[in-house]
């Protein structure tokens, strides 16, 4: 039997390359030692996205002293493919909800300074393209962190240079970003995103994601002011409406960063993986395919991983068995698009 084992992570509990070994080993403590493995450890743009790509497409990590989201030193790893032209940032790294303690989580004043960081180090070693991973970030600051790393500056009514976090995206009155359109202009970045969000609303990136991020509904409120006076100022400056954008709202705005003043792609973050690890050629030559997630519900069908797997294996008439930290609402009817059965690992909330 040959199995093709293709999770995404278990988010803040386990890494997709550690749920691969996981499931491996369940299955031969399970059953005779008598199968193939094929492991492919995935993800749609965040966590996991870097080993995802080096794993498959071939490269190596170099590792650089960074700022994580409160400013602090951290180790943070970028990749370089063989291609020796194509660099791989994933903002986790850098900028990542995992670099910080419970207690620490505060949009107000987390930064994605880092990541900008990783990105010149990109650009140092010699990479022409710049593949960045935004998922899992600890941010709300409209990508201004990481623009300022790269040469933006952002100034207030005094004329002087505002601080980090998504509080001061509502305090800018100017920017200049002569010094950032130079750095970048041979350079050619692509975003990989699972969500196509805008910015600013009901549907943007404070009300839909900052909650995870550690906001509270009054944090909201300051929040998504802060994020429409930073979009206006920057529409003043460059002419761009970075404000509805779709995917703009990746990443506490760091999409609108990206996309409206880098001139950055956006591609699908799951789309570039399955590019990159060749994963349908595997599916094909398989019998059982393994997939799963931390979570898995009705929104599990709006591009996650375990979706776009179990799409590609429904072309191929393989059966797909995804496993989950939890199955929530409307799992069921992911039935109708290609899983032939669904597993939790676990029977509730469980302390680490």
């Amino acid at each position: 039997m040959r199995f093709l084992i293709a999770p995404d992570s278990f988010k803040e509990c386990m890494t997709a390359k550690e749920a691969c070994e996981a499931i491996e080993e369940g299955i031969n403590s399970a059953c005779e030692k008598l199968h193939e493995f094929f492991s492919i450890p995935l993800s749609d743009g965040g966590e996991g996205m870097l080993p995802a790509l080096i794993g498959s497409a071939g490269g190596s990590y170099r590792t650089f002293t960074v700022n994580d989201p409160l400013m602090r030193l951290v180790e943070a790893k970028l990749g370089m493919l063989n291609d020796n032209v194509t660099a791989v940032v994933e903002m986790a790294e850098a900028s990542g909800l995992q670099l910080l303690a419970q207690s620490e989580r505060n949009p107000h004043y987390t930064t994605s300074f880092g990541t900008g960081e990783l990105i010149c180090r990109a650009i140092e070693m010699g990479a022409k393209k710049i593949i960045v991973g935004i998922g899992g970030s600890a941010v709300n600051d409209g990508g201004m962190g990481m623009l300022a790393a790269m040469g933006a500056e952002f100034y207030g009514a005094d004329g002087c240079a505002v601080g980090h976090g998504g509080i001061n995206a509502g305090k800018i009155c100017g920017a200049n970003f002569t010094a950032l359109n130079k750095f970048l202009e041979p350079i050619e970045i692509t975003a990989a995103c699972d969500v196509t969000n805008p910015l600013l609303g009901t549907n943007g990136a404070t009300y839909v994601f900052s909650e995870q991020k550690g906001s509270d509904a009054k944090m909201r409120e300051t929040l998504e002011s802060c994020l429409t006076h930073y979009s206006k100022v920057i529409h003043q400056i460059t002419g761009t409406d970075i404000s509805c954008i779709p995917g703009a709202g990746a990443a506490g705005g760091v999409g609108a960063a990206l996309l409206g003043i880098c001139r950055a792609k956006m591609r699908k973050g799951i789309d570039l993986v399955f590019e990159y690890t060749g994963i349908e050629n595997k599916i094909a030559g398989c019998d059982i395919v393994i997939t799963g997630e931390g979570g898995v519900d009705y929104q599990t069908a709006f591009g996650k991983t375990p979706f776009g797997v179990a799409q590609l294996a429904k072309k191929y008439g393989k059966p797909v068995i995804c496993l989950a930290g939890y199955l929530g609402e409307g799992y069921e009817s992911l039935y109708e698009h290609g899983f032939t059965s669904f597993f939790s690992i676990s029977n509730g909330i469980m302390q680490r």
